[in-house]
């Protein structure tokens, strides 16, 4: 095998992989933001909001609205991302993407302000009700900054 044919296979496995990274996080906003307009999930995020000095102002639209307020930003980040992988590079992709990184350091903020994120007196222990279900956005917030600089790379490109 030639090694152009082998960078080649390479780049589009690459691609693959981040339209991959990319559809994955179209259906987490997509059914998270939908979750954000019941009742039990406004219900379940207010301890995370009330306790975040970036999202408790929020709480003037009530839990409910604050709620809303999250969904209809995943509902649109989804959708950004989602119009994303038919037109990468776009400005819609861009922002889908720049979206998503927001809204996962923001959610990793509730891992310092949210009471219960570490078992008391075995810290740094953290609570699997909190602490290691706010960890999963790690991982969400490292497939969000490869989606951004891709990009924004393929944006300097043309």
């Amino acid at each position: 095998m030639s090694i152009e044919r082998t960078i080649s296979s390479s780049t589009v496995f690459e691609q693959r992989a981040a339209q991959g990274l990319q559809l994955a996080l179209v259906i987490i906003f997509l059914v998270f933001g939908l979750q954000k307009f019941t009742a039990a999930e406004a219900m379940g995020i207010e301890p995370l909001v009330s306790h975040s000095p970036l999202t408790s102002w929020l709480l003037v639209l009530g839990v409910r609205g604050a709620s809303r307020v999250f969904g209809t930003a995943e509902l649109t980040f989804g959708l950004l991302l989602a119009y994303g992988l038919l037109r990468p590079g776009t400005l819609a992709a861009t922002l889908g993407a720049a979206g998503s990184c927001m809204t996962f350091l923001t959610t990793l903020t509730f891992l310092f302000t949210t009471p219960g994120v570490f078992i008391k007196g075995s810290e740094p222990v953290m609570s699997g009700d909190v602490g290691l279900f706010l960890m999963k956005d790690l991982v969400l917030l490292a497939a969000s900054v490869v989606l951004l600089a891709k990009s924004l790379a393929v944006r300097a490109r043309s």
